[in-house]
C-alpha cells in the first residue's frame, strides 16, 4: 500500500510538469513546427537517458532483447500518434475542445484495461471517471460545440494516449523500466522525425537562429529532460505499482495544473464554470480512489447477517 501512494504521488508531480508546459510549449512552436519540436524534444529525451543508463546501469544492458524492444515500440507508437493526432486536429478545431476530447482518455482507459488485460472494473472507479469527465468538460467547453474533422481527429488521440496508459501498464512489469523509456522514447523521436521530413520544414531544427531561440531552448530543455525523460521514466517504473484507471485519473489533473500555472504565471483568471470543473474532477479522484461502493455493500451484507441472527434466535 505504501508502494502504491508513493506511485500516486509521483505521477501526480508528473501531471503537475506535464500540465506546467503547456506555455512554454506553446512559445517554442511558434518558432518550431510542432512535429520538427516534438522530434527534437523525444531525440534529447532518449538520448539523456541512454546516457544514464550506460553511465550508470550498465548492468541492465543484458536486459534489452526482442520482447523489450517490441513493448518499447508499441507503447511508443500510441504515444507518438496520439501527439500527432492531436497536433493535426488542433489545425481545424479549437483549444479548449481538444482538451475535453483529449481528456475522454480518462474514460476510455478501464474500458481498455478490460478488453485488453481483463482487468475488472470497480464501480466506483467507473462512476469517478465520469465525473472527472464531466469536469474536463466544464473546465474547458466553449460554446462551439460542433463536432468536425479536428474533434475526430482528437478523439483519435484521447484512445491513443489510452492505449499507451494501458500499455504501459501491461508491459511495464516485465521489463526494465530505463530500457523500456529508452526504447519508447526512441520509437517517438523517429517516429516524429519521419512526420517532419515529410511534411514540415524540417530544416528549422537544424537552423541556430531557430533552435536556439530563448523560447525554444527554454522550451526544450524543461520537455525533453523534465517532462519527457524523466516524467515518461517515471510512469514506467511507477505504474507496476498501480492501476491503469487510478494512473489515467491522476493524469486527468493535467488541465487542472495547466489552468493553475497559467493563472499564476499570465494571470489568466477562471470562471466559475472551470472552477466548477476542477472541484468535479477532485470529486472523481476521491470517489474512484476510496471503496465508497464496497464498504456500503459490505455494511448492507453485515446488517442483513445481523438482522438474520435476531430473528433466528
Amino acid at each position: 500500500m505504501k508502494k502504491q501512494w508513493m506511485a500516486d504521488v509521483t505521477l501526480l508531480v508528473i501531471a503537475f510538469v506535464w500540465g506546467a508546459t503547456f506555455l512554454v510549449v506553446q512559445q517554442a512552436i511558434a518558432a518550431l513546427p510542432p512535429n520538427a519540436f516534438n522530434a527534437v524534444r523525444f531525440t534529447i529525451a532518449a538520448l539523456f537517458l541512454l546516457a544514464i543508463h550506460c553511465l550508470f546501469f550498465r548492468e541492465q544492458l543484458r536486459s534489452w532483447s526482442f520482447p523489450l524492444i517490441k513493448a518499447g515500440c508499441l507503447i511508443g507508437f500510441w504515444l507518438c500518434l496520439g501527439y500527432g493526432l492531436q497536433t493535426v486536429g488542433l489545425m481545424y478545431t479549437t483549444p479548449s475542445k481538444a482538451g475535453f476530447i483529449t481528456g475522454l482518455s480518462v474514460v476510455l482507459v478501464p474500458l481498455f484495461s478490460f478488453l485488453i488485460l481483463r482487468d475488472r472494473v470497480k464501480p466506483a472507479a467507473i462512476a469517478g471517471t465520469l465525473i472527472a469527465a464531466c469536469g474536463l468538460y466544464l473546465l474547458t467547453q466553449t460554446s462551439t460545440l460542433a463536432f468536425n474533422l479536428g474533434d475526430v481527429l482528437v478523439f483519435g488521440c484521447a484512445i491513443c494516449f489510452a492505449l499507451q496508459i494501458v500499455a504501459t501498464g501491461k508491459y511495464a512489469p516485465r521489463f526494465p523500466a530505463l530500457p523500456l523509456a529508452i526504447v519508447q522514447l526512441g520509437t517517438v523521436a523517429a517516429l516524429s522525425w519521419g512526420y517532419a521530413l515529410l511534411f514540415e520544414d524540417w530544416r528549422l531544427a537544424f537552423d541556430p537562429a531557430v533552435l536556439f531561440a530563448p523560447e525554444v531552448v527554454r522550451g526544450l530543455i524543461v520537455t525533453s529532460i523534465f517532462a519527457t525523460a524523466l516524467a515518461f521514466l517515471a510512469q514506467t517504473a511507477l505504474q507496476k505499482e498501480t492501476s491503469s484507471t487510478r494512473v489515467a485519473l491522476i493524469f486527468a489533473l493535467e488541465p487542472v495544473f495547466a489552468a493553475l500555472t497559467s493563472y499564476l504565471w499570465i494571470h489568466e483568471v477562471l470562471t466559475a464554470r472551470q472552477l466548477a470543473g476542477c472541484f468535479l474532477i477532485f470529486s472523481g479522484m476521491i470517489l474512484a480512489e476510496l471503496p465508497i461502493l464496497e464498504w456500503w455493500k459490505s455494511r448492507r451484507i453485515r446488517r442483513n447477517q445481523e438482522a438474520g441472527r435476531r430473528e433466528s434466535a
